[in-house]
């Protein structure tokens, strides 16, 4: 990796590793906070909010050596609401906790096809395989085979498609021939007949690069006079327009689109608190502060300032720090 994207994802990153970091004390700390009657919030916030994913894995390491209990279950029984969501969230590995969000996804009746839609159109080729790992570990199935039985037609093979990861791109080339053969081919497949070819739409979003698509896109609006999204709303509906919308959204902007992701999360009556702490959680060692800076850009409003408005008490305290400061 060249050292300036080094730099460049170090920057997106909001909770980062504590220095000078040691496990013992820390769960030493948690053992306190959670032993005899009542709980100290505050201290499960500061101990789990300001250590790294890996930190807080060696933290539950020590935790169970020096006191031999299982620190995520100790926490459940002491935690409740969406504080201990948010928390339980935390303890988690990174793809595990993806992993869990796609099965409790699709487990019991009804899919929340939403929350599936968003992982897999947002991640990377690596990513979505290591996912995929840690799914087939935890609840011992097939991700894609679970993705199979619980959804049907177009919708079905958009996630499937989205699975594979095809869309990394690894060179940055453009052949800009094929784009414009791309473009074509949507609008033959969309626009220009009665009826849709979903098959076509889904193979060249599902299969193009980003840098690939984007030139797919400005091809296309000038073929058909109207934007690819347009075109998407009036030729699709459902899930299906919501997933090839993602996968567009995404393709133009990724940290737009999880802005947008977090402020309707919280805009309006009530708070989509699933959506909230998913998305709060997973991008916090990734490119939440880049995804601040754009909700900022696009909202007017700073993201800790509307969970200020959002949230209270704990729950506020443990998503303000994970944050961090506002752009």
């Amino acid at each position: 990796m060249a050292w300036w994207k080094a730099w460049i994802e170090q920057k997106g990153v909001s909770v980062k590793s504590s220095p000078h970091f040691n496990p013992d004390p820390d769960a030493e700390t948690l053992y306190k906070a959670m032993k005899g009657i009542g709980t100290n919030e505050q201290a499960i916030i500061d101990v789990l909010t300001q250590r790294s994913n890996a930190q807080r894995q060696q933290i539950a390491k020590s935790f169970k050596a020096q006191f031999g209990k299982d620190l995520t279950e100790t926490l459940k029984s002491e935690l409740s609401s969406n504080f201990e969501r948010l928390i339980i969230a935390l303890m988690y590995p990174p793809y595990g906790y993806e992993a869990k969000e796609l099965y409790d996804a699709m487990k019991g009746l009804g899919t929340r096809k939403g929350v599936i839609i968003e992982i897999l159109a947002s991640r990377t080729k690596n990513q979505l395989q290591e996912i995929m790992k840690a799914y087939e570990e935890d609840y011992g199935s097939s991700l894609e085979e679970d993705i199979q039985a619980d959804t049907s037609g177009y919708l079905e093979r958009i996630l499937v498609c989205l699975l594979q990861g095809s869309r990394d791109d690894l060179c940055g080339f453009v052949d800009p021939g094929l784009a414009l053969q791309d473009a074509q081919d949507l609008y033959t497949a969309g626009e220009k007949i009665c009826g849709t070819d979903e098959m076509k739409f889904i193979t060249i979003l599902c299969t193009r690069s980003a840098t690939h698509l984007m030139r797919v896109f400005e091809e296309y609006e000038k073929i058909a006079s109207k934007s690819i999204e347009d075109s998407i709303k009036s030729e699709t509906h459902g899930s299906l327009e919501e997933a090839m919308l993602t996968v567009v959204k995404c393709t133009r902007n990724l940290h737009s689109y999880f802005a947008e992701r977090l402020y309707y999360a919280m805009k309006g009556a009530g708070t989509h608190d699933g959506t909230l702490i998913r998305n709060i959680v997973s991008r916090s060692e990734i490119d939440l502060n880049f995804i601040k800076c754009q909700f900022k850009e696009m909202y007017g409003k700073t993201l800790s300032s509307m969970i200020m408005e959002d949230t209270s008490s704990d729950y506020k305290n443990a998503l303000l720090n994970l944050v961090g400061s506002d752009p």
